[in-house]
C-alpha cells in the first residue's frame, strides 16, 4: 500500500512537470513554487518508500544527488549558460525520481535534450507556422528552454516507475487481492 501511495505522489508531479515545461517554453521562466512542489512530492514519495523498505539509503542518496547537482550546475548559471530555474529544477530531480530511477531519467534526458537542441538549431525541421517562427526567434535570442527536456524526461521516468510498480503488484498478487 505504501508503494502505491508513493507512486501516486509521483504521478501527481506529472501535471506540475507539464506546467513547468509549457511555462519554460513560452516565457523561459520556471517558478520557484513549482520546483518546491516537486521537491515536496518527491520527499513524500521517498519517505513512503523508506518506511516500507526500512532503509533510508535511497532518500539519503537522493539528497546527496540533489546537493551535488546544484553545486555542479551553479557555475553554469554564474556563466549565464543555464537559467537559475533550470539549475533548481535539475537539482530537484533526484528527490522526485529517486535513486533507483536516475539512470532511466538520464537516458530520457539525453534523448530529449538532443531533440530540443536539434529543433532550436534547425527550426526548418518543423512545419511552417507560428511554432516554427517562435523556435526561430529563440534561436536568434540564443535561448534554449532546458526545462522542457528535463520535464519530459522526468515524466517518462515517472511513467516507467509506475509501470514497474504495477507489474510488481500484479506479479505478487496484490491486484488480485484488491479486486
Amino acid at each position: 500500500m505504501l508503494l502505491a501511495a508513493s507512486l501516486l505522489l509521483r504521478a501527481l508531479a506529472i501535471p506540475v512537470l507539464g506546467r513547468i515545461a509549457w511555462t519554460d517554453f513560452t516565457t523561459q521562466k520556471i517558478a520557484n513554487r513549482d520546483v518546491l512542489l516537486l521537491v515536496c512530492l518527491g520527499l513524500g514519495s521517498l519517505q513512503l518508500v523508506s518506511v516500507q523498505t526500512g532503509s533510508w539509503w535511497d532518500m539519503g542518496l537522493s539528497a546527496i544527488g540533489c546537493v551535488l547537482l546544484f553545486v555542479a550546475l551553479f557555475p553554469f548559471w554564474a556563466l549565464r549558460k543555464l537559467g537559475a530555474g533550470d539549475v533548481k529544477l535539475m537539482a530537484a530531480m533526484p528527490l522526485l525520481i529517486g535513486g533507483n530511477g536516475l539512470v532511466v531519467f538520464t537516458i530520457f534526458l539525453l534523448v530529449f535534450a538532443l531533440a530540443t537542441a536539434a529543433l532550436v538549431k534547425n527550426p526548418f525541421l518543423l512545419p511552417a507556422g507560428a511554432f516554427r517562427v517562435y523556435i526561430q526567434h529563440m534561436d536568434r535570442k540564443g535561448v534554449v528552454p532546458f526545462g522542457v527536456p528535463i520535464s519530459a524526461a522526468a515524466i517518462c521516468a515517472i511513467l516507467f516507475q509506475i509501470y514497474g510498480g504495477v507489474m510488481l503488484a500484479s506479479r505478487s498478487g496484490i491486484l488480485q487481492q484488491l479486486g
